[in-house]
């Protein structure tokens, strides 16, 4: 399966995949305007034996299949505070 991946200008580490290069009627107007102008990062076969960097390479798959899109949002921002409170209060 190929697809073509975008990168947002507005948010980073935010990715988009879609079917073809350029086509993107399927993605909802309101994903569009949060994610900004797309800069096209790659063309690629997906392959289900070959991983991804950061996402799942099934649900990337089926999401294309299903909806046409599928959205890449980095990983929550771990707090450290957080933790350290956590290890706190379980180790007082």
């Amino acid at each position: 399966m190929l697809c073509a991946v975008y990168k947002s200008r507005k948010k980073a580490d935010t990715y988009l995949f879609i079917e073809r290069r350029d086509d993107f009627s399927r993605v909802p107007e309101i994903l569009l305007t949060t994610f900004g102008p797309p800069q096209l990062v790659m063309v690629t076969k997906l392959n289900p034996v070959k991983p991804l960097g950061m996402s799942d390479i099934g649900k990337v798959m089926n999401a294309l299949r299903e909806q046409g899109y599928y959205l890449q949002l980095p990983p929550p921002v771990e707090s450290l505070l957080e933790e350290h409170k956590a290890f706190v209060r379980t180790h007082s």
